[in-house]
């Protein structure tokens, strides 16, 4: 492909991404309203309903500002020549591929961070603390900028470093190792995450005896699935928010309650809510889902492979320097297409996930349990009940509550 054919398809993807996202925001504007619905009496309340949609308004507005202001930056960046001069100007003090390609991420990525670190704040510090869920401390909320950057930049660098070298040692035929290489690593992360990279932001504790460690036990016992690895995260070092989830397989499974959670729901309800997360692993959705994030990442350095020796990538974005890093930016923006049709079809399966997750909570369980326990948790998280399915199509990946609750009754 010519550079000016390669330019033009990457501003066409980048404006019709942005114009689907504010047409389904459009859309799901569309369903706000003043009054509170028939469908969610007994749900909401009128003065929860009421705080639900101006928290929903409030996240909506400070989201159309970040993604308005990214569209643009990004845009010029390519039009001005923004990563050329980047790439320049990194070239100035390096000059081995793989330096140059991190120092070339590591100032995007500063610049990223500074761009959007208002946003970060006023939606933690403004909007959050409104509506009553921020218990996040400056000094926590920096931290977690640091430590996440820091993370970022010796993982991800460092896997760019390796595929890199593997790429100027292999060239085009490169993309099955580099694939061998990330698959490594996600399986690897699946299986350590909580224990190596949750500790580095949150203390998780072991579940101590009592009603809800007995409980859970019980219903562990009565499905067979050995679980020895039940802990309780401070999530309310952040947030009111409760949640719960599952990581890790084989006898790395581990399950998580937010202490949030335990405070909020009852013994029962919390012990639906881990039905339904022992239903995901016992349908092998875990592993399903390993799987195909594992194919889509083949396909991808694939297409990749065939595409990176091509100098009109690093053309495109305005420079004559041919290099890794340049392409990967335009085979990302270009990818993109693929990347969101895949997405939706992960979407689609993931609700019919949650759909037979629920399914093996009330077999198994209480779908009474389970359907107050999901009704507390989206209305203490003034949750939107509510979206569009054009905006549920594209961008949920569980049903929303009214979905699930209508298919518990079935």
């Amino acid at each position: 492909m010519s550079t000016e054919l390669i330019l033009t398809l990457i501003l066409v993807i980048l404006s019709l991404d942005f114009i689907l996202e504010r047409i389904l925001d459009i859309l799901n504007r569309k369903n706000w309203t003043a009054v509170i619905p028939k469908a969610l009496e007994g749900i909401y309340d009128n003065e929860k309903y009421a705080k639900s949609q101006a928290y929903e308004k409030d996240k909506h507005r400070i989201g159309l500002f970040s993604s308005v202001l990214s569209f643009i930056v990004t845009i010029l960046m390519i039009v001005a020549g923004g990563f050329a001069w980047v790439d320049d100007f990194v070239r100035l003090y390096l000059s081995n591929p793989i330096t140059v390609a991190l120092g070339f991420f590591a100032f995007i990525m500063v610049g990223s961070s500074l761009i959007s670190f208002p946003f970060s704040y006023y939606s933690t510090f403004v909007i959050e603390e409104k509506f009553g869920f921020n218990r996040s401390t400056l000094k926590t909320f920096l931290a977690d900028k640091l430590k996440g950057g820091l993370l970022t930049a010796i993982l991800g660098g460092g896997i760019l470093a390796l595929i890199i070298w593997i790429y100027t040692m292999t060239t085009t035929n490169f993309w099955w190792m580099a694939w061998a290489l990330i698959a490594f690593f996600m399986v690897f992360m699946s299986m350590f995450y909580s224990s190596l990279v949750v500790p580095l932001f949150n203390k998780q504790t072991r579940l101590e005896e009592g009603e809800l460690n007995t409980a859970i036990s019980s219903l562990a016992e009565k499905v067979g699935f050995k679980l020895d690895n039940i802990y309780v995260m401070d999530g309310s070092k952040r947030s009111s928010k409760g949640n719960a989830y599952f990581s890790g397989l084989g006898s790395r499974k581990r399950i998580v309650l937010f202490d949030t959670l335990i405070e909020e729901l009852s013994t029962e309800e919390i012990v639906a809510v881990l039905a339904h997360e022992i239903g995901h692993y016992k349908k092998k959705h875990t592993l399903s889902s390993i799987i195909l994030g594992l194919l889509q990442t083949g396909v991808m350095f694939y297409i990749f492979s065939l595409l990176i020796g091509n100098a009109s990538l690093s053309e495109a974005l305005g420079t004559t320097n041919h290099s890794f890093h340049l392409g990967l930016i335009a085979f990302g923006i270009l990818y993109s297409p693929i990347s969101t049709f895949l997405g939706l079809g992960m979407n689609v399966l993931s609700r019919k996930n949650e759909y037979e997750a629920d399914a093996y909570a009330t077999e198994n369980y209480n779908s009474k349990a389970l359907a107050d326990g999901l009704k507390k948790l989206s209305v203490s998280s003034l949750s939107n009940l509510t979206p569009h399915p054009a905006y549920v199509f594209f961008y949920y990946s569980h049903p929303t509550l009214l979905q699930r609750l209508n298919a518990m009754k079935d």
